[in-house]
């Protein structure tokens, strides 16, 4: 039994390839290259200090955490 395979009108017309912008290939590489960057200038980081106002409050939850509330 034979079978006819027939196409929508809309499948027959040929499809245009969509072009990016520039900006949408340049922010991705731009973006790499700033991460890139950092994680390589970062072999003279040190470790940030904990403010004064954090300080009390890391005690307190630490003192809740080993009392085990």
């Amino acid at each position: 039994m034979p079978t006819v395979f027939r196409r929508s009108p809309a499948a027959r017309v040929p499809r245009r390839r969509a072009r990016l912008p520039w900006w949408a290939v340049a922010l991705p590489v731009i973006s790499f290259v700033a991460l890139l960057a950092l994680v390589a200038g970062s072999s003279r980081a040190s470790a940030a200090g904990v403010p004064q106002s954090l300080g009390p409050l890391l005690e307190i939850l630490a003192r809740i955490v080993r009392s085990g509330a």
